[in-house]
């Protein structure tokens, strides 16, 4: 899809361009990553809604297609072209929603296509039904932001209040999760273990804590404790997003209560069963746990993180909270920390060790609070594409030519996201 399209992402390229001057690398770098996802991933169907796939998978990803597009909503306002765009993806993502609440990535028309060996058996519209809290999440935060940059409420259709019908009550059915959740996944083909829940697709044991289950990380891989933090964090976020939009736009108090109180209630759980004590950073948030007393103290590239508890407007940069369990993200306490010849920063499971991604080298540039710590991010990002101008979504620490996924829209969108916050802020 041609650039030019959208005016308001060309002009801004132009805009950079001309603000960083003789830095002309990186400047040729966000002109190859900013439009990205409009060049390459965007699909604009004649139903009137979107279709933007992850890259080299040909599958929208609820939380993919929507941190694909993040970085364009604040040009939205004044580009029509843009609004058509955005308005096409909540569309589609409100219709997949409703179809399946579970499935973290869907297919463009129901072709069967994707791993049609999982059981239980997905329907045809599903690519992979790896149930992923913050696919529920992003949905939400796109809408609502959407909708702030543009004060656009011809989005707000019937398709749209189904989908948050149907995000809230699996959120609340979830919270439950042992008592009252049929969702169950265990992948049949050859796979690494992560790709499957433990006991029969149940996943492990979780005890009741307000804080809602999820069976897969960011990255796709199973949750060793049912309760990740960070995704509970994006949706004690995001259930304010939801109860503004259902009261102001649908004036449906009864949902916007229902959202209120979730909110509450996954707060107060993350509060109090999701920090831990650590011998060397003191009081920090773990990435996941059980109710049960298992923490399980990490932190993974993937967003919702705990490096990205700002950038989720969860907490500010300067809580002490977030600042030592930050400290511990970025040390080798944390066992997904890398550190080689080329860079330093944080990798995955997902992903062989020593791999470093470009997508947590970002959110530690848009979480950082100095000047020093983003000029450092800024020149490993130039430094590690292997000379091809693009993110990729991991690297090794020693050797940046060996890379995964050479096209990855997420980490050029996510990246764009950071140099533009970062030229803000001159």
């Amino acid at each position: 899809m041609a650039t030019h399209r959208y005016r308001t992402v060309y002009r801004c390229i132009e805009d950079v361009k001309r603000q960083l001057g003789e830095q002309t690398q990186l400047a040729t770098l966000f002109a190859q990553c900013f439009p990205n996802t409009l060049e390459t991933t965007t699909e604009l169907l004649e139903d009137g809604t979107t279709f933007v796939f992850t890259g080299d998978i040909p599958a929208l990803w609820l939380r993919d297609s929507s941190a694909q597009v993040n970085p364009y909503i604040s040009l939205a306002a004044d580009d029509p072209e843009l609004r058509r765009m955005l308005r096409g993806l909540i569309q589609r993502q409100a219709r997949y929603l409703q179809i399946d609440p579970y499935a973290n990535s869907f297919n463009r028309e129901p072709n069967g296509n994707g791993h049609t060996q999982d059981r239980p058996r997905q329907g045809p519209h599903v690519w992979e039904r790896k149930y992923e809290l913050d696919s529920l999440c992003y949905p939400l935060k796109l809408c609502y932001t959407y909708w702030q940059a543009t004060r656009d409420e011809t989005v707000f259709t019937d398709d749209v209040l189904g989908m948050f019908q149907a995000i809230i009550a699996l959120m609340e059915t979830e919270q439950h999760h042992t008592e009252r959740s049929e969702y169950r996944f265990e992948r049949l083909e050859p796979s690494p273990p992560s790709d499957s829940l433990p006991f029969e697709g149940q996943g492990t044991r979780v005890n009741f804590t307000g804080m809602i289950w999820s069976g897969f990380r960011p990255s796709d891989d199973a949750c060793r404790f049912g309760y990740l933090v960070p995704a509970n964090m994006l949706a004690v976020v995001v259930l304010g997003y939801l109860a503004t939009m259902a009261r102001e736009i649908y004036d449906d108090t009864l949902l916007a209560e229902r959202a209120s109180k979730l909110q509450a209630e996954v707060e107060l759980g993350i509060q109090t069963y999701g920090v831990v004590e650590h011998p060397r950073f003191g009081r920090i948030y773990a990435y996941e746990t059980d109710g049960f007393g298992n923490y399980n103290l990490m932190d993974d590239a993937n967003v919702p993180s705990l490096l990205a508890i700002p950038y989720m407007q969860y907490r500010p940069a300067d809580d002490p909270m977030y600042m030592r369990t930050r400290r511990f993200v970025l040390s080798g306490s944390n066992p997904y920390y890398f550190q080689g010849r080329a860079a330093r920063g944080v990798g995955s499971p997902h992903t062989p060790q020593n791999y470093i991604w470009p997508i947590a080298l970002s959110m530690q540039g848009l979480t950082a609070t100095s000047r020093e710590e983003q000029d450092e991010v800024l020149d490993l990002l130039v430094g590690t594409t292997a000379g091809t101008n693009y993110m990729h979504e991991s690297f090794h620490a020693d050797d940046p030519m060996q890379f995964t996924r050479p096209w990855f829209a997420w980490a050029n969108s996510l990246f764009s996201e950071f140099l533009l916050h970062y030229l803000r802020e001159i």
